[in-house]
């Protein structure tokens, strides 16, 4: 039963990856908008840009914990900018997680459900050179398994800095969440996360990157690193404006309990470049 589960992982993460597989290799044109393929891949690569996207983030890890769980996770991510004036832009950030996993909770166990969602508010002025954005973030229980959530509303600050010049993008983001109420009888929710990034997009909308992600569980005491290079491109299909990556994720730091043995990521995101 383990090993059959562990395959049907697999085999949907190796059927999103190879339609993603097939659709980049049409994203080598750029495509015929009025703004330019190395634009919105610069746009993509910058959290507070002010653009509308719906990415969808496929992940699969293999080898979690004692048991040697396997877990495939899709991150629902739209990205809502909202202009406040001619100066500031309010971009706000979704990230609702579907779970499907298998003996990370123990032996021969099962949990498919929604995940706990984290909304994210940044105000981001208008600058040159440097980029930030700061706002709130927030944690809402929204899973539907004891297992994939923790039954607490959080919150937190969050923070964005980078500087992008033409086809070069550098920076990182972070947010401190707390939970501020929810289930007395749940663990208190107490959690730092990080992503630095560096990104270099080409004309056609190709990009080529390197990204680590940092989580710290302060009321665990566990921290988990992973690296990941990546690689990107922008494409049409028919109207719609497309961006797809694929990256390994690549685990360097975390305890035994959490920490799995590798990861992999395709990524396809809907962009609304008119909106």
């Amino acid at each position: 039963m383990k090993i059959m589960r562990s395959q049907n992982a697999v085999q949907l993460f190796l059927s999103v990856t190879f339609l993603l597989s097939s659709l980049i290799v049409s994203a080598q044109e750029e495509p015929k908008a009025a703004t330019s393929a190395q634009e919105l891949a610069d746009k993509m690569a910058n959290p507070v840009a002010s653009l509308i996207s719906v990415p969808l983030q496929n992940n699969l890890t293999y080898g979690i914990g004692p048991y040697n769980g396997v877990k495939y996770q899709i991150n629902i991510q739209p990205v809502v900018p909202f202009k406040l004036s001619d100066n500031l832009n309010l971009i706000t950030r979704y990230i609702l997680p579907v779970v499907d996993q298998q003996d990370v909770t123990g032996e021969n166990t099962h949990e498919f459900g929604l995940s706990d969602a984290t909304v994210t508010a940044f105000f981001a002025p208008k600058t040159k050179g440097i980029i930030f954005g700061v706002g709130p973030a927030f944690l809402v229980p929204t899973a539907t398994e004891k297992f994939l959530g923790t039954e607490k509303f959080g919150i937190g600050p969050s923070v964005l800095v980078m500087h992008q010049g033409k086809g070069l993008s550098i920076g990182f983001l972070a947010n401190q969440i707390w939970s501020v109420a929810g289930n007395a009888d749940r663990a208190d929710f107490n959690q730092f996360y990080t992503q630095l990034f560096l990104t270099h997009s080409y004309k056609s909308g190709a990009s080529i990157g390197i990204t680590s992600e940092i989580t710290q569980n302060w009321q665990g005491n566990s921290t988990l690193i992973t690296v990941s290079p990546n690689v990107g491109a922008i494409t049409k299909l028919g109207n719609q404006t497309m961006q797809f990556a694929f990256m390994p994720l690549i685990p360097v730091v975390g305890h035994s309990n959490i920490r799995p043995d590798w990861g992999l990521r395709a990524v396809v995101a809907f962009i609304f470049p008119g909106s």
